[in-house]
């Protein structure tokens, strides 16, 4: 005890008289500090500055307050985007024929495009006094995913207008002469926009870009003015070999310091029409066989003047922050609202797939292997949906959540990938036969387009999700890194000592927390609700707490290092991600009002977060470098050992079970994948065939109760089995008939198309 009491009373004073604290401990700590402060570049800099911390923000800290999340409100459509898409959506879908666009045309129908042009589609970002719609992000991205349900090339091409791009970059920034020449055109499909920024030496790493505007003087219209002599090479633009007005992302230089003393102003971005002398609009590409526009562009001493830049001469070398602070369009709503539709769409289609194709005398739905994929495709379906809402939600808010839409990409593109998969495992034959009925073809081909850009899903996970999260999210250490850049060492010492304070106290809350919830199952955790869902909020909270205690320890032991250290701060990054989408789970539970058979959904997706959450800490205190630190950290974390063990069978079967039926939990992930009168695309057909089979569900009852007691066959085709059930007076001349017009549109939707040549 006396031991005890001389080191409470070393410590009170250490840290608690200051002239001793600043000598002793902050003065070290700070030289240490800025020792093993990661180097940043400038692109990473502005990246750092640019958007906004949201609930992201709150998970990374170790105590999430549950009631903000709740507060964000529901989201919802205004009565003129619910007509949108009633009709006008609608229409649009009845005019697509994907097999036609896709494997024939190689691009969408003149009438199709003249469609979207007249409806407004092009225009769903553009402010109302422009023309344009002004439609919020959910509405956008309900658009875009009803769109892709039937083909994934016309929505690209109405996604990409309102995605990172002239139309969004010009709200945002454009002078009001800008926005007063080309909104209109863009809003009235009179100009068609691209965004040149990956070329061939600069994809994810876009702010290495390599194409130059030199600053310079010559003549334009008559009259010599000051510009910029362009060049440039770029690929993989969509819209470009139909594009009318290119958006231009370069490195711009002032060499003759005409514009100040400084050479290199950084990356600007401008807006030149193609027509515009030197502009080259290069050949096509053919990304995965898809028919939306994607090529490349070129241009050689293009000469602009300075007003062209989109802002004006004001935001030159201002781009990058630009451009990350916009593509919350790309990775939040357009990308994301790809993947959710193939998610309603496979769960929609391979339910009932499931339920009309029969194999050794009975639905290839009661088979457990296959419910073992058909749960996934349907829980993360429900995942995606939860992911989109929260998403766009953000987004709504008017905040600029860098680090979540990341997630949200990442992760929704990835899971996209995985329903696919499954899905195409389910429905083999008819998933792999081309053809105008087959509605997985096209979007199995085409999702490693969504993987691969707005940053390519390797790099997005292990350097952007966590690179920025830590810093960002973190509430001291972007602060404590702009503290040791200061210039005056003294100030930056008294301010350093204060955040250091806050900093030590943050820490041991959150390991204090991590080893007494473990041992505590949570318990004593605040919840925002009761039920059975509160448990997951409390288990949320707990592995947030742990989050936040290993990015502290993990600073503090690799520094700068850890930038370096890609596979950890990957896995720290899945825990964030994890902690989000379980996050936008629970709270679209809430907003559906806990409805009851969205439970065995809910159950299993939070198995899921919970357990790759927890998985993902394991990793990182598998192959933490000090493995001191590590057993340290592990013994606070997992004193009883990891207890999230993911799903079970039963989880499995039971959200099988409750989707293999029409119902509200169903049509609740299901809706973005629309029925609508005339569609070609094999999906009505089998739906019509489940709702069929489902409806005459106690009459086949019969027929198999009947031939379990010997009074009919038990190998028997169908055809001649139903006859004979009637016959036998097993089931009446109404029973016969919807039996048969049932059977009829099984044998419909079980079909693959089949041509004469090819």
């Amino acid at each position: 005890m006396t031991l005890f009491i001389l080191a409470l009373l070393i410590i009170i004073v250490l840290f608690g008289v200051k002239n001793i604290r600043m000598q002793l401990v902050t003065r070290p700590v700070f030289s240490f500090f800025k020792q093993v402060l990661p180097p940043l570049s400038d692109t990473e800099k502005e990246a750092m500055e640019a958007g906004d911390v949201w609930w992201e923000g709150e998970l990374f800290r170790g105590k999430p307050n549950w009631e903000i999340l709740h507060s964000y409100g529901k989201p919802t459509l205004t009565a003129e985007e619910q007509a949108f898409l009633d009709n006008q959506v609608v229409t649009a879908l009845t005019m697509i024929d994907d097999y036609d666009i896709v494997q024939k045309r190689k691009d969408l129908p003149p009438e199709l495009w003249q469609y979207f042009k007249d409806e407004g589609f092009f225009a769903l970002i553009i402010p109302k006094q422009y023309g344009g719609k002004a439609f919020s992000a959910y509405a956008n991205s309900t658009i875009v995913s009803k769109l892709a349900s039937r083909s994934v090339s016309a929505a690209v091409t109405v996604m990409v207008p309102n995605s990172l791009g002239p139309g969004e970059l010009l709200t945002h920034y454009g002078t009001q002469e800008q926005r007063e020449h080309w909104l209109p055109k863009l809003a009235s499909g009179e100009a068609i926009p691209c965004f040149a920024l990956t070329g061939p030496e600069a994809g994810s790493d876009a702010g290495a870009i390599p194409d130059e505007g030199i600053v310079c003087r010559q003549e334009f219209e008559g009259e010599e003015v000051l510009g910029l002599k362009l060049n440039w090479d770029k690929r993989y633009i969509t819209l470009a070999p139909v594009a009318t007005v290119l958006g231009l992302a370069f490195q711009m230089r002032d060499p003759d310091a005409l514009l100040g003393d400084k050479e290199a102003l950084g990356i600007t971005c401008a807006l030149i029409p193609t027509d515009h002398a030197g502009v080259k609009i290069g050949q096509r590409h053919n990304p995965l066989n898809m028919a939306f526009m994607n090529g490349t562009t070129q241009g050689e001493d293009v000469f602009i003047p300075l007003d062209w830049i989109i802002g004006g001469p004001q935001y030159a070398g201002r781009g990058w922050r630009m451009l990350v602070e916009c593509l919350s369009a790309g990775r939040g709503i357009s990308l994301p609202a790809l993947a959710t539709a193939s998610g309603h769409t496979a769960t929609k289609t391979t339910t009932a797939y499931s339920y009309v194709r029969h194999q050794f005398g009975l639905s290839i739905g009661n088979f457990e292997g296959v419910q073992e994929a058909l749960a996934r495709i349907i829980a993360n379906t429900y995942q995606l949906e939860a992911a989109r809402r929260l998403t766009t939600t953000g987004i709504d808010l008017k905040v600029k959540p860098s680090v979540v839409t990341a997630i949200a990409k990442y992760h929704m593109t990835e899971m996209s990938r995985d329903v696919l998969n499954d899905a195409m495992d389910i429905q083999s034959g008819k998933g792999i036969q081309l053809g105008p009925k087959n509605y997985l073809g096209h979007p199995y081909m085409a999702n490693p387009i969504s993987i691969t850009v707005e940053g390519a899903n390797i790099l997005t996970r292990s350097l952007m999700i966590f690179g920025q999260g830590a810093t960002r999210c973190h509430p001291y250490v972007l602060a404590e890194m702009e503290t040791a850049a200061m210039d005056d060492n003294e100030a930056a010492l008294e301010r350093f000592d204060s955040l250091l304070l806050n900093h030590i106290g943050y820490a041991a809350r959150n390991a204090f927390s991590s080893v007494f919830c473990a041992l505590t199952a949570s318990r004593f955790n605040p919840t925002p609700v009761s039920g059975e869902t509160q448990q997951y909020y409390k288990d949320m909270s707990r592995l947030s707490s742990a989050l936040a205690f290993m990015t502290d320890v993990s600073m503090l032991i690799m520094g700068g290092d850890l930038k370096r250290k890609e596979m950890l701060s990957a896995r720290m990054g899945d825990v964030l991600s994890e902690l989000y989408l379980g996050s936008a789970t629970l709270k679209m539970f809430e907003d559906n009002g806990r409805q009851h058979d969205d439970l065995p959904a809910v159950r299993y997706v939070m198995a899921t977060r919970l357990h790759k959450a927890a998985k993902a800490l394991e990793g990182v205190l598998r192959n933490f470098p000090n493995r001191l630190v590590a057993w340290v950290m592990r013994a606070l974390i997992f004193p009883l050992g990891n207890h999230f063990k993911g799903v079970t069978d039963k989880m499995a079967i039971d959200l099988v079970q409750g989707m293999l039926k029409p119902g509200p939990a169903r049509d609740r992930i299901t809706f973005l994948c629309p029925e609508f009168e005339g569609d070609t695309s094999g999906i009505a057909e089998v739906e019509a065939a489940f709702i069929a089979q489902f409806n005459c569900k106690q009459i086949h009852k019969k027929i198999k109760t009947a031939q379990r007691s010997g009074a009919l066959p038990k190998k028997m085709s169908n055809l001649p089995l139903f006859q004979l059930a009637h016959e036998t007076q097993v089931i009446d001349a109404v029973e016969l008939e919807s039996v048969l017009a049932a059977d009829k549109l099984r044998l419909a939707a079980i079909n693959v198309d089949d041509f004469s040549s090819l």
